[in-house]
């Protein structure tokens, strides 16, 4: 499957005049629960070459591929990734913390992953996870029958929120190390059998599996994202503007100058 995806980005480059700094797996297979049907969500940053960042008519920012069979390919140029940056997306930053990484440009990857860590945004990330907990608990949760799945598209936020609130920097992507920094092994022993049984089922089962509500992690999910709505993040200064101008104007020129000594 590692090949067969390699195959694909490179045929995306060369289809696309573009050159790809970085791809990965996201989704479950990241957050490390996924299903044997899960499907490969492949992300990546790439960068466009210089003429396509001087038109007047800004150009789609965003590269996908059909779905095809368990592939599921999809990528953002790189202007779009540092303004997502700026506003502390949780997708973009999660991507940078795969466990599974396809490709990457060593050196520009370094200075985005530094740039990253100096913008982030506790608060907006706040925000992001808080406002996705409410969404996907209010829209999957409350049925008689619930998606094993869609308990850890609930946890793993609301997981996440905690971890923002309580400790320093950007919460990681395996749902094993967020479960694992945020919960107290004596304290919520019970809750953790729970999960963990939670995932034994899900990882065995379908994706599209389902079962009576759990009442343990319904009750914790309640009384959690009543905790995570109490609480006030504070402000923070804005993001560095001028590093990301630089990063992205460095970026550019460097790759199309390569595109043109390589033609």
């Amino acid at each position: 499957m590692r090949e067969q995806i390699m195959t694909h980005l490179r045929a995306i480059e060369a289809e696309h005049d573009v050159t790809i700094l970085f791809a990965c797996e996201s989704g479950s297979r990241g957050w490390g629960f996924a299903s044997p049907d899960s499907d490969y969500d492949v992300r990546f940053i790439y960068v466009n070459r210089l003429p396509w960042y001087l038109r007047v008519e800004p150009g789609r920012d965003v590269i996908e591929l059909p779905i095809s069979g368990d592939l599921d390919i999809n990528g953002w140029d790189l202007r779009k990734a540092l303004g997502l940056m700026r506003e502390s997306n949780p997708t973009l930053l999660e991507w940078l913390r795969s466990p599974i990484v396809y490709c990457e440009e060593a050196q520009s990857m370094a200075r985005f992953r530094a740039l990253a860590e100096r913008v982030f945004s506790s608060a907006k990330a706040w925000h992001h996870y808080t406002s996705m907990v409410r969404k996907n608990f209010r829209e999957h949760l409350h049925a008689d029958e619930v998606r094993y799945k869609k308990y850890l598209y609930v946890l793993r936020p609301l997981l996440a929120a905690r971890w923002i609130r309580d400790l320093p920097g950007v919460p990681p992507m395996r749902f094993a190390e967020l479960a694992q920094r945020t919960l107290d092994a004596t304290a919520d022993a019970a809750l953790i059998d729970e999960i963990n049984a939670l995932l034994e089922v899900k990882m065995r089962a379908g994706e599209s599996a389902t079962s009576p509500r759990w009442v343990g992690l319904h009750d914790f999910i309640e009384r959690e994202l009543a905790a995570a709505l109490a609480h006030t993040p504070g402000k923070e200064p804005k993001a560095h503007g001028p590093e990301l101008d630089q990063y992205l104007h460095d970026a550019v020129l460097r790759f199309d100058a390569e595109a043109q000594n390589n033609n």
